[in-house]
């Protein structure tokens, strides 16, 4: 209880603090392979940044270069061939345009984000929101309806990506505590000395037990807040402060590359004084565990926003 209550105390202290909105890149949020054309793209026209960039391929693709929509959208940048046709670029100047190379595909969307924000830069409203907007449903739209459009997915992506943004922003300030975060260690509390089950959500026909991302999916669920089933996906899930900033009730990430939170492999809830609450590994127990290891990865302090926009799927 007396963990609780310093939660909500916290929270109260800072409720005032402005959140971080930072134009460079969070620790590992890109994977390392694309690192260097999303910080060099992501600054092409004043409409984009890098962390908008980065929002924008995660949510199209996941980091994937080889995947297809439905809809025959490819790549990581998922360009239909059509578009790409208008659109691609060769970024990397080895004389060709190559929509499966992310070193062709990184740049041709930053390049046709600022040409849609160039587009509708006299649209009333935020010029980023209008550009991601053209990007959906096409710039006419836009231009026509004076603004994002009234269409549901459209409305949906712009929020989604300006969701995201935050989460692969290295923020400049402190950012808010959740106000869910005691709620959250409240239920892990509550867990402790339950045996891990590699893919374990907690539920009757697995025992209650639980594996690493299943506890923290279950302890903010508790709270109201769907998160990703996987650890990589829910980094995504909101800011990412500053060891020092740490407040109880951010998720904490573990990975043995530490350039790239696609490969992080452990998540736990921090829950103050360097602990966390984890279900750590098979024939382990959930438990109280130190996080400064040499595979500490970083935090996410999780919003209801963030969690919005990831997919709840695996």
């Amino acid at each position: 209880m007396l963990l609780v209550l310093g939660v909500y105390l916290v929270a109260g202290n800072l409720a005032g603090t402005a959140g971080g909105g930072a134009k460079t890149l969070a620790k590992g949020s890109v994977p390392a392979a694309y690192q260097a054309l999303v910080a060099r793209w992501g600054n092409l026209c004043p409409a984009i940044n890098p962390a908008l960039l980065a929002a924008q391929l995660y949510q199209e693709s996941g980091w994937d270069p080889d995947v297809v929509s439905h809809a025959d959208a490819r790549g990581i940048a998922q360009f239909i061939p059509g578009t790409w046709a208008a659109h691609g670029i060769d970024g990397d100047g080895d004389g060709d345009r190559d929509i499966w190379d992310p070193n062709d595909a990184i740049p041709s969307a930053a390049s046709y984000d600022c040409e849609l924000a160039g587009y509708v830069k006299d649209v009333p409203g935020d010029v980023t929101d209008n550009m991601l907007a053209a990007y959906n449903a096409g710039a006419y739209r836009v231009i026509q309806a004076g603004g994002v459009p009234a269409i549901s997915e459209t409305q949906n992506y712009v929020r989604i990506i300006r969701s995201l943004e935050t989460s692969f922003a290295a923020p400049t300030s402190r950012v808010d505590p959740s106000e869910q975060a005691a709620g959250a260690i409240a239920y892990a509390q509550k867990k402790l000395g339950t045996p891990y089950l590699w893919g374990g959500n907690g539920t009757a026909d697995q025992g209650g037990r639980f594996d690493c991302s299943g506890l923290t999916k279950a302890a903010y669920e508790s709270v109201g807040i769907k998160l990703p089933r996987v650890a990589n996906d829910q980094y995504n899930a909101g800011a990412h402060p500053r060891r020092e900033e740490l407040l109880p009730g951010d998720l904490v990430f573990f990975s043995d590359d530490l350039t790239n939170s696609r490969a992080i492999r452990h998540v736990g809830i921090y829950v103050g004084g360097g602990y966390m609450i984890d279900a750590p590994r098979p024939g382990a127990v959930i438990r109280f565990d130190p996080i400064d290891t040499p595979d500490y990865f970083g935090a996410t302090r999780v919003t209801e926003d963030g969690a919005k926009a990831l997919p709840t799927t695996a």
